[in-house]
């Protein structure tokens, strides 16, 4: 008999989201602007600034972008966005099933 899984997941606290990350760990240290990180993506400075409060999520496309102008794995960036978005769909079905 195999003993249940725990999840990996706090389910207390939500994770943290790839824009607070992106802003408080690599924007703000490197003193670049979210201008200037629009144009090392080659995207509008809307995207970078709906990333970082958290209107857009990241695509698989933009991790790959992020990666490569940050010097980073893109599967960081779709892991902090995955776990984001588990968080919120067990709360989601946890209030349902309450």
């Amino acid at each position: 008999m195999s003993l249940p899984r725990r999840s990996p997941l706090p389910l207390h606290r939500p994770p943290t989201p790839p824009g607070e990350m992106l802003l408080e760990e690599y924007l703000k240290p490197a003193g670049l602007t979210q201008t200037a990180l629009a144009a090392r993506l080659g995207v509008p400075v809307q995207v970078v600034n709906a990333i970082v409060h958290g209107r857009r999520a990241i695509t698989a496309e933009m991790a790959l972008k992020l990666g490569k102008a940050l010097k980073t794995a893109p599967q960081f960036w779709l892991n902090l966005q995955n776990a984001t978005d588990l968080w919120h769909a067990a709360r989601r079905l946890a209030r349902k099933s309450a």
